[in-house]
């Protein structure tokens, strides 16, 4: 079962880059009692996302638009997130 964090970022996720593949994975367990552990649940995840608009798009920009996407979730309400950002066919 999935927190409101994870389904709050698949929303956003969605609504920004109408993915043709989309997962969001919570490590958080695999950080629990490590730095940045808030013990919600909900502190560390890796985003695999795969979009017709990272087509072209440098790595850094890709991460820099699934960031934007997420607002104030990376570094304010979730410690850390890993994000793998590709277009169709990479």
């Amino acid at each position: 079962m999935s927190g409101p964090l994870e389904q709050e970022m698949r929303q956003l996720l969605t609504a920004a880059f109408a993915p043709t593949a989309l997962d969001v994975i919570n490590d958080s367990a695999t950080h629990r009692g490590h730095t940045g552990d808030d013990g919600s649940g909900e502190s560390h995840f890796t985003i695999v996302i795969e979009s017709p608009r990272f087509a072209g798009v440098s790595r850094l920009q890709r991460q820099r638009l699934v960031n934007a996407a997420l607002g104030d979730i990376p570094g304010e309400r979730v410690h850390a997130v890993a994000i793998k950002a590709r277009a169709p066919g990479e």
